[in-house]
């Protein structure tokens, strides 16, 4: 057995830079190690000094890909802080926004992302020629996560019509009911990608290493934009405990921080929500889990692209029924912002964006002027248990062609949908006096 040295330096089809190294010598493995060289980014430094009502625009550039998510979890977290009451009509139409934020990078992840992998091509374009008719169902399901951001969040990226206490516009019975309709005349075009990917799932490997799963839950609904943290070892927790169980550490090959929680390391993302809130799928989403053979709890990280897949039909679903809500009640248009006094206080705000479970923590003075900000991101609570995934996969396929273990290790990571720029803000700096 010859020696093998593997160097994937920044990784394709994943956001950011991040590098996969893999020697072995006469067969042993000396070295498997996810590296994450992106530069860092500092966010809670531009956080600090900004007026309560300029945080959730601001902190949602941290993402462009997230950035509802960030938007929303910056804005609990604000109200929070401030004791702010939303409106049930507020939390419906948040919780609308947050699905089709999970559709939007769903929908661009499996179709863009994974399915080259599946189909055994180098990117999404080959794709275009060889299967022109799956490309153009996924364009156009990509289309509608994106113009359903336009209508409920002002617009697709950096959403604007979000604020503190409710929302600064809001849609007319006439958008949504036309909203519905498409999301109705969707479902037969996700069931035909489902079925796609689903004749080809035997190129996900069959790799599981036991680890614990972490991300909201709540006992009244598939929980993605609120609840408590949940972990599969068994307890719930308030949001407001979010750093007795992330315990964020360093090392020295990772501009990202890592966490650890229980064991070595936790999981985040559709899969570890799939893992807590299966019981809460809608019907659609339970149905397409079974074909997949997915159950909880599931410990393959290549199933999680399976898992945002089964979250689509979840958002769907889910929709239509708030939507109903919604047209039975009427919409008030004259009350979307509630009434608050600004104050001093503490407050954080968490939400399930696409890649896992989302912290913002803010301290406010008087005047509603951050003094202080803290944001432990999905992607930094995943790279841990990615590296002991290398650790654990790699002795396993050793024997295999070098480029086939290089495209196995880079399909592991694109699995867990990194947003690896987003994760990085620390820098060692060292001293010399």
């Amino acid at each position: 057995m010859g020696d093998i040295n593997i160097y994937v330096e920044h990784l394709t089809r994943v956001e950011g830079h991040g590098s996969i190294v893999l020697n072995a010598k006469d067969g042993t493995i000396e070295k498997v190690q996810w590296q994450v060289t992106e530069a860092p980014r500092f966010f809670e430094s531009f956080a600090r000094g900004r007026t309560h009502y300029e945080m959730a625009h601001v902190t949602c550039r941290i993402c462009g890909i997230c950035s509802i998510g960030h938007t929303e979890a910056s804005l609990k977290a604000t109200e929070a802080a401030m004791g702010i009451q939303l409106s049930e009509q507020s939390e419906i139409l948040r919780r609308m926004i947050k699905a089709a934020e999970n559709l939007q990078s769903h929908v661009l992840h499996v179709g863009y992302l994974i399915a080259p992998d599946l189909l055994g091509v180098g990117s999404v374009f080959p794709l275009i020629e060889s299967h022109p008719d799956a490309v153009l169902k996924i364009v156009s399901l990509h289309r509608l996560a994106n113009e359903m951001s336009d209508l409920l969040a002002g617009r697709t990226v950096h959403p604007t019509n979000m604020i503190p206490g409710g929302f600064t516009s809001i849609p007319t019975e006439k958008q949504l009911k036309a909203l519905k309709q498409k999301l109705i005349d969707a479902v037969p075009t996700f069931n035909e990608v489902a079925e796609i990917v689903l004749a080809n799932a035997g190129g996900l490997p069959n790799f599981t290493r036991e680890t614990e799963f972490i991300a909201l839950t709540s006992d009244d609904e598939y929980a993605i934009y609120d609840g408590m943290i949940g972990s599969t070892d068994g307890g719930k927790w308030p949001i407001e405990q979010y750093l007795d169980i992330t315990n964020e550490f360093i090392v020295p090959h990772s501009t990202a921080k890592y966490t650890k929680h229980k064991r070595e390391s936790y999981m985040v993302g559709a899969l570890a929500r799939f893992n807590l809130n299966y019981d809460k799928l809608s019907p659609l989403a339970k149905q397409w889990a079974g074909k997949f053979g997915l159950s909880a709890v599931c410990h393959n990280p290549y199933m999680n692209s399976v898992a945002q897949l089964i979250e689509c039909f979840n958002d769907v679903e889910t929709t239509i029924g708030w939507i109903d809500q919604l047209l039975e009640k009427g919409l008030d248009h004259d009350n979307i912002v509630a009434k608050y006094e600004v104050k001093a206080g503490t407050g954080v705000g968490a939400v399930d964006v696409p890649r896992g479970i989302l912290f913002h923590e803010y301290t406010y003075d008087d005047k509603g002027i951050c003094t202080k900000a803290n944001c432990i991101i999905p992607t930094n609570q995943n790279h841990n248990n990615i590296n002991l995934d290398f650790q654990a996969f790699a002795p396993t396929i050793i024997d295999k062609p070098e480029k086939e273990i290089e495209l196995l290790l880079e399909m592991l990571v694109r699995a867990y949908d990194p947003c690896i720029s987003c994760s990085c803000h620390y820098l060692d700096v060292k001293w010399k006096r």
